[in-house]
């Protein structure tokens, strides 16, 4: 009896092993899976999944993955393909309208000069202001596939943005004044310093800055905090919380500024990722503030 029960033991004990060793190696080759999917899905490569196991059911696994990630590529293609297009495109078109708008302006410039009914001048304004439109939304646009198309190309340096600051302020000096709007600044005296594309930098203040022309009721706070946060404020009575959502979004515009592009936030917002930085836009009690922040 005892030789039985030492012999069913035996038997168990050889079972279990069994199952542990199996497990082992499944769990071997479950991690190698999981390692080589997450490579492959942030590299541009034709090496398959491959693993070391011999069991069927996880090499069929394998298999049926890697057809998943060939389809993967295959669609990242298409995707890369389209979006370098549509770059281009915009690129194009952008550059292509600048030479007949010149042409426009000129021409316009001359009809200013002749003798006109009062519905003629009335019309040429008309036109000159659409025209003042179109040329701004051109100058966007390129810009904006110039940026999307160089994204690689951020030349950083060390930077102070307190002074970076400061003179993009003083640039809009005179169209703040026109608007009515006297900006209380805060900016501290101990430097803050980030390494930052300067150009970038320089544009993505510019844009926030004219933003704020745009939407303020007459106000604008300007806050530089030592722990790199930039905060834009000012009150914008009649946006509400879907607005506000939408505000980095291309060509998004609220009734409040029928002249913008709709680009500006959005060229800030691309230039400050590039740039490894965040910016988010909060509405409180009719109070606009846009929030830019890079870390050290």
């Amino acid at each position: 009896m005892e030789i039985w029960l030492w012999a069913l033991i035996g038997i168990l004990t050889m079972i279990i092993v069994v199952l542990l060793v199996k497990i082992h190696i499944l769990q071997k080759a479950t991690k190698e899976i999981e390692n080589a999917f997450a490579d492959r899905l942030i590299s541009d490569t034709n090496t398959l999944i491959d693993i070391s196991s011999g069991d069927r059911y996880m090499r069929s696994l394998a298999n049926t993955i890697n057809k998943q990630l060939r389809g993967l590529r295959a669609e990242r293609h298409r995707f890369q393909q389209g979006d370098r297009e549509l770059k281009n495109a915009v690129t194009n078109i952008s550059h292509d309208l600048r030479t007949p708008l010149t042409a426009i302006c000129g021409y316009l410039e001359m009809l200013e000069e002749e003798e006109k009914s009062e519905a003629a001048i009335r019309y040429v304004e008309i036109i000159r202001n659409r025209t003042e439109i179109l040329t701004q939304l051109t100058e966007e646009l390129f810009r904006y596939s110039v940026i999307m198309t160089t994204e690689s190309n951020v030349l950083k340096e060390h930077l102070v943005i307190n002074g970076v600051l400061e003179e993009c302020i003083a640039a809009f000096y005179t169209a703040l004044k026109g608007q009515g709007i006297n900006p209380n600044i805060q900016i501290p005296q101990d430097k803050v310093i980030r390494t930052l594309d300067r150009p970038a930098l320089v544009r993505v203040f510019s844009n926030l800055i004219n933003n704020a022309i745009k939407y303020s009721d007459g106000d604008l706070d300007i806050t530089l905090l030592q722990t790199g946060e930039i905060i834009f404020a000012n009150m914008a009575s009649g946006l509400n919380e879907v607005q506000i959502g939408k505000l980095f979004d291309r060509f998004y515009t609220v009734e409040a500024a029928r002249k913008s592009t709709g680009l500006g936030l959005a060229i800030a917002k691309t230039l400050i990722e590039q740039m490894n930085g965040t910016i988010s836009a909060k509405y409180e009690e009719n109070k606009l503030s846009i929030c830019i922040f890079f870390s050290e």
